[in-house]
């Protein structure tokens, strides 16, 4: 982020020297301002990473009329009288959370930087990364979509796309730019790979797998309510990721009778590095259906981009007709987006965030996507790995039917027989998390 900064302040410079000459005074005296809270920006976080490093005190977020500041602020003041308040001994996922919102502090109190997102530009480069997978993808979905009277008439053969997609939904979180950010673009495109026998190869690797579970709870969707279906989904990455939450979307509505609406719901501002705001929302839908985005030499050809721009259309059509939505955009939307990026875990949904509570628990599935999210469905807690999913959801579970799709890239893992992860500690040290393995985790709605 400092690096980031720094070059746009150097360019900057460059371009008011440039207009100095020209007698561009207001123009000028603009770019004086964004240069000067620029340098601001770069001061506060380069004192922030020197703090870090010697494990000094998390200092309280300013008053930037943002949220939860106040909530911030006096769990710093409990952890101060646990001695618990450093930066080597704050509990890991608080002092992660603190962390981007003090971020989004920096940024908030300027004039010229407010909606200013530090990393924006690597989101953006690894999804120019991913073109050969985006566009197989879209040829798979142009097929699937001249065949859905087909699909919906076979449940047989519904069931095996729709784990294939909710596959695909699951491994797209393999370029999470936490930890991916030096892969090359062939690195990238291997990891995507979507086909059948990838995914049939992936199997071994998905410790927990509720996928058959799920596919029961959707089939009887429609008995149940005699209408089509919602299903939310609580994203995760921007980039390659979100693109596959799209299109498992699209699949459920377009391709299979059990849902007629789709709800996503990303972060108000930027957390995470790579997890998705509204802005990442609609630049992704603007991006693939530009003709110069993808970078030039990608092997793809003239007949899978006329299949995405056809897909990416339709998205903007059910975006226009309500059959996709972005949670932010609805009735108090802002206000229930807040908890996303709060400091509880999501036990404390129904007393933090009532109103978001009520909405999911309308829902007919509630896809929760990554591993954050996975860390604050269970409390981010040290627990058995045999404790079930259930009482790692604590109140949580039973409220809405909950789908966790989890690349493994923290220590929290719960479901899974003792004796697999016995195994996986002899096979892989590294099984909790290096992303290499996943699980799929369902909680059905009711007691």
């Amino acid at each position: 982020m400092i690096d980031h900064i720094h070059r746009l302040v150097h360019d900057m410079t460059m371009e008011a020297q440039t207009l100095a000459s020209d007698g561009a005074d207001d123009r000028t005296r603009n770019i004086q301002l964004r240069i000067e809270e620029g340098k601001e920006i770069i001061a506060k976080a380069s004192r922030l990473k020197y703090r870090m490093a010697r494990d000094q005190e998390l200092e309280k977020i300013p008053q930037d009329g943002e949220m939860y500041v106040d909530e911030y602020n006096a769990e710093l003041e409990e952890l101060a009288k646990a001695k618990k308040n450093t930066w080597f001994t704050a509990p890991w996922l608080f002092a992660e959370c603190y962390l981007y919102r003090l971020f989004r502090s920096f940024f908030k109190g300027t004039t010229c930087w407010v909606d200013f997102d530090p990393f924006f530009a690597q989101k953006e480069e690894m999804f120019k990364n991913s073109a050969a997978a985006i566009h197989q993808i879209a040829t798979t979905m142009h097929e699937l979509e001249s065949e859905k009277h087909k699909l919906i008439e076979d449940p047989d053969k519904l069931s095996v796309l729709f784990k294939e997609m909710m596959q695909m939904c699951l491994w797209g979180n393999a370029t999470d730019l936490s930890l991916l950010t030096h892969l090359t673009p062939s690195d990238i495109e291997n990891l995507q790979t979507v086909g059948r026998d990838a995914q049939q190869a992936r199997k071994e690797f998905i410790l927990r797998d509720d996928q058959e579970a799920v596919w029961n709870h959707v089939q009887i969707l429609k008995l149940q309510r005699g209408t089509a279906a919602r299903c939310d989904i609580v994203l995760d990455n921007a980039g390659f990721e979100l693109f596959t939450d799209l299109v498992f979307a699209d699949f459920l509505v377009t391709c299979t009778p059990y849902f007629s609406k789709v709800a996503f719901h990303p972060k108000l501002f930027p957390w995470f590095v790579s997890d998705v705001t509204p802005t990442d929302f609609y630049k992704t839908i603007e991006s693939l259906l530009s003709p110069t985005f993808f970078l030039a030499g990608s092997a793809v050809t003239s007949e899978s981009m006329q299949h995405l721009k056809q897909m990416v259309e339709r998205w903007q059509r059910y975006l226009k007709e309500g059959i996709f939505c972005l949670s932010t955009e609805l009735e108090d939307g802002h206000k229930k987006a807040q908890f996303w990026t709060g400091l509880w875990p999501y036990w404390c949904m129904e007393e933090k965030a009532n109103g978001l509570h009520q909405w999911l628990a309308g829902s007919s599935l509630v896809i929760f996507k990554g591993d954050l999210n996975y860390r604050k469905l269970t409390g981010d807690v040290k627990w058995p790995v045999s404790t079930p999913f259930s009482t790692a959801l604590g109140p949580l579970a039973g409220s809405f039917p909950l789908l966790s799709l989890r690349t493994n890239k923290a220590d929290v893992v719960v479901g899974i027989p003792q004796d697999i992860a016995d195994k996986m500690d002899e096979k892989d040290k590294g099984w909790r998390v290096n992303g290499k393995y996943a699980l799929v985790s369902f909680q059905p709605k009711g007691p």
